[in-house]
């Protein structure tokens, strides 16, 4: 199922799949796993109880025996993640991460976005030809820039924090996973956590506005969280933050510009953004899927399916399911239909969600402002080799010379 020509474009691959039935047993994944294919299933499976996200330590298990005793310390970081426990874990957790993503706190975050936009963008403005590539220059930086200045670290260990999340991505989007792909995974994510171990004893001597701040304050008052659990969210928001914010941009755009006619159009209306980017978060998904683990015995389909059985909702998937969403193989970011299942649904809903969009909404604005005439340098995309995250390796774009400032208030005061 998973070849270069799904990789490429998944979307045949799921109508057919939607096509044969709402439920398929597929042995390529982990060892086995039931597809569930279409958007209400996917919808219900993401809210019930039943499918629980307690899945860490089965990804490590498919790279073989050998791999349970070595890959032990990746399992117990990513054990006390947000993305993988279950309620009242999750729920308690979630209630202290929300001090960060409350809305006064992602407004006063969006003049420094809007600051690290104009800086990349000015990075790109500055090299003599006009042209660039959009994933390597803007897409990747972006995200770990702004994840960097939410937590209050030092955003010129971009290049590190991009390279941990890369390795940690390539072992969850890889459905048999090697030991060698396992391994780099658990150093990167190690590396991780002990970097932000590195700077507890200054937030908690000297807390500031921060994130890490934040919950520092939070562990200390009674043990609301314990400092394993704060080292496993802030590894989780650099890491799941970067991810999908950086594909967004890049998948974005590409769709953007294969569909000139919506290109146009959003430019000539920038109050289409918000309506424009959950389209774009529907019709191409930075995470294709996700994961749950059966804690019981549950029928679907007239197929029994057994406790601890994996199960895959493919968001993808729905997100393409005509039974939902009206002509879903076309980008309308006029679109007012159905809510896309691109940031999860339920108890496990994205708590980054507010800030992507708010990021991307900064992001495309400015590019669009700021780089006219922003058109496809090269005729066949790059897609990465990762199945669950959907993203491009590089997309080379050119554009026109935009007004410099002072040309700019000229003409506006012409």
């Amino acid at each position: 199922m998973i070849n270069n020509g799904f990789l490429n474009n998944p979307y045949p691959t799921y109508e057919a799949l939607r096509q044969a039935g709402p439920l398929h047993w597929n042995e390529e994944f982990c060892g086995g796993a039931w597809l569930v294919t279409e958007y209400a299933d996917v919808a219900s499976v993401l809210r019930d109880p039943r499918f629980s996200v307690r899945r860490a330590g089965g990804w490590a298990n498919t790279s073989g025996p050998e791999a349970l005793a070595e890959l032990r310390e990746f399992k117990r970081i990513f054990s006390r993640s947000l993305l993988f426990v279950d309620p009242p874990q999750h729920t308690r957790l979630r209630q202290v991460m929300n001090v960060g993503f409350k809305p006064a706190a992602l407004q006063a975050l969006a003049p420094r976005i809007q600051t690290l936009v104009d800086g990349l963008l000015e990075g790109v403005m500055t090299t003599t030809a006009a042209s660039f590539d959009f994933m390597r220059d803007f897409a990747r930086p972006l995200p770990a820039l702004v994840i960097a200045a939410m937590l209050g670290i030092d955003g010129d260990d971009r290049a590190e924090f991009v390279a941990w999340s890369d390795d940690i991505a390539d072992f969850i989007g890889s459905p048999t996973p090697t030991m060698e792909i396992a391994r780099r995974a658990q150093i990167s994510l190690i590396a991780m956590n002990d970097y932000f171990r590195a700077i507890l004893p200054q937030r908690r001597s000297h807390p500031g506005e921060d994130l890490i701040s934040q919950l520092t304050l939070a562990e200390a008052s009674g043990g609301i969280i314990t400092t394993k659990e704060l080292l496993a969210q802030c590894c989780t928001l650099l890491f799941a933050g970067h991810e999908t914010t950086r594909n967004l941009l890049g998948n974005g755009v590409l769709a953007l510009l294969q569909h000139p006619e919506q290109w146009q159009m959003l430019q000539q209306n920038t109050a289409l953004l918000p309506s424009a980017l959950k389209e774009l978060l529907r019709f191409d998904s930075p995470v294709q899927y996700t994961g749950r683990r059966l804690k019981v015995d549950v029928e679907l389909h007239g197929q029994r399916m057994k406790k601890g059985d994996l199960v895959i909702p493919l968001i993808g998937s729905a997100n393409r399911d005509p039974a939902k969403f009206t002509t879903p193989d076309a980008l309308d970011i006029t679109r007012n239909q159905g809510t896309h299942l691109s940031f999860g649904f339920g108890p496990h809903v994205c708590i980054g969600a507010t800030l992507t969009y708010m990021e991307a909404e900064i992001a495309l604005r400015s590019v669009m402002q700021r780089l006219p005439g922003l058109q496809l340098a090269g005729d066949t995309p790059s897609w990465g080799h990762n199945a669950v995250y959907r993203s491009l390796n590089a997309l080379p774009l050119s554009y026109a010379a935009a007004l410099t400032t002072s040309r700019l208030e000229d003409a506006v005061h012409v």
